[in-house]
């Protein structure tokens, strides 16, 4: 019986069937439900999000949301690739929670500390000043996007100089787009040594590590709610993450690598990596900050430079001078599909 359930609800409990989603708030609801309600979907039982009443063994109970989301989290160590999806994911999940979560007492000592949302601008800047406050060794952030404007890089220039003022060291990734910005050239030298900075072709989402004890990250695409984590597992991973990022990052201060092919940048290189991934021009100008546009551009002159007529053409071309697999280093140069070295006759 418990196999042929689980057969039916192939799922985890970030993500409920219908059907469990309505038991399962029933039991929040009411504080408990009757085991023959529990019937049609033994998932509840086996993710443990239901058990049975002690006191009646005919009822169950639910799982306090907020127990559920720490047992989510607290298996999250895999590579970093796979672990990104994985806390997206858990986002997605927590959000789901936290509407039940006011529902039922959550054990002491964990609600308002392990993980809170913020919701409203307002109260992010607010949390993020006291962090500020309270932080004495390290800061850590990943800053997705293009070219940083002069207003993003202001909002947050008081709490910047704050740090640097009692000798707190500030570690920031950007994409290698970044690196044409005079506005972030110019606040990297007014930080001086407080902030080292390096660059990669893309990035995660937005990331602020505070002393390696709070993280801050986005908890919806417009940014304006975010979740304040405190939990020391999901804090741990987040700067495992960073930390593998920042050491194949370029520094700011270093040349981008040339890419060892006649006639491809490393951006168009980027491009062409994530054309073989066969994704679309807006996905790819937002994982490298670049606008759509310039992402058109220079997946024309890619496909000039290859020789290609079609898009799909261009994959062919792409794949035949090796641009669809890891960067490659200055000292293989390869020679295009078409031409000749100049050294052969």
């Amino acid at each position: 019986m418990a196999g042929h359930g689980a057969q039916e609800h192939p799922h985890g409990a970030d993500r409920l069937c219908a059907a469990g989603d309505r038991v399962y708030s029933r039991a929040v609801r009411r504080g408990r439900v009757q085991r023959q309600d529990a019937e049609p979907v033994p998932c509840l039982l086996e993710l443990a999000l239901l058990h049975p009443d002690p006191d009646d063994m005919d009822w169950l109970v639910p799982t306090s949301p907020q127990e559920v989301m720490t047992r989510l989290l607290r298996g999250v160590h895999d590579e970093v690739s796979a672990s990104q999806r994985r806390v997206g994911s858990a986002v997605e999940a927590f959000e789901w929670y936290a509407g039940l979560g006011r529902l039922i007492h959550a054990p002491a000592g964990l609600e308002g500390t392990a993980i809170r949302v913020l919701d409203g601008l307002a109260r992010i800047q607010a949390a993020m000043d006291e962090a500020t406050q309270a932080c004495t060794t390290e800061v850590l952030t990943v800053q997705p996007g293009g070219i940083r404007r002069e207003a993003e890089l202001s909002e947050g220039l008081h709490r910047a100089l704050a740090l640097r003022g009692r000798g707190v060291r500030m570690r920031d990734l950007y994409t290698h787009v970044a690196r044409h910005g005079q506005g972030l050239l110019n606040y990297l030298e007014l930080m001086g040594d407080a902030v080292e900075a390096r660059t990669l072709d893309e990035v995660i989402d937005r990331l602020i590590l505070f002393d390696r004890t709070v993280a801050f990250i986005p908890a919806n695409s417009d940014r304006t709610m975010a979740l304040e984590l405190r939990h020391p597992a999901l804090v741990s991973y987040l700067v495992t993450v960073f930390e593998r990022l920042w050491r194949l990052a370029i520094p700011l201060s270093a040349a981008l690598p040339d890419t060892g092919i006649e006639g491809i940048s490393h951006r168009e290189q980027s491009i062409a990596a994530l054309l073989a991934e066969g994704h679309q021009d807006a996905v790819i100008a937002e994982r490298l900050g670049i606008s759509v546009r310039t992402a058109r551009a220079h997946i024309a002159r890619l496909s000039e430079t290859l020789g290609a007529a079609s898009r799909t053409q261009l994959g062919v071309r792409i794949a035949q001078a090796g641009l669809d697999g890891p960067t490659r280093g200055a000292s293989a140069p390869v020679i295009l599909p078409g031409r000749e070295s100049p050294t052969a006759r």
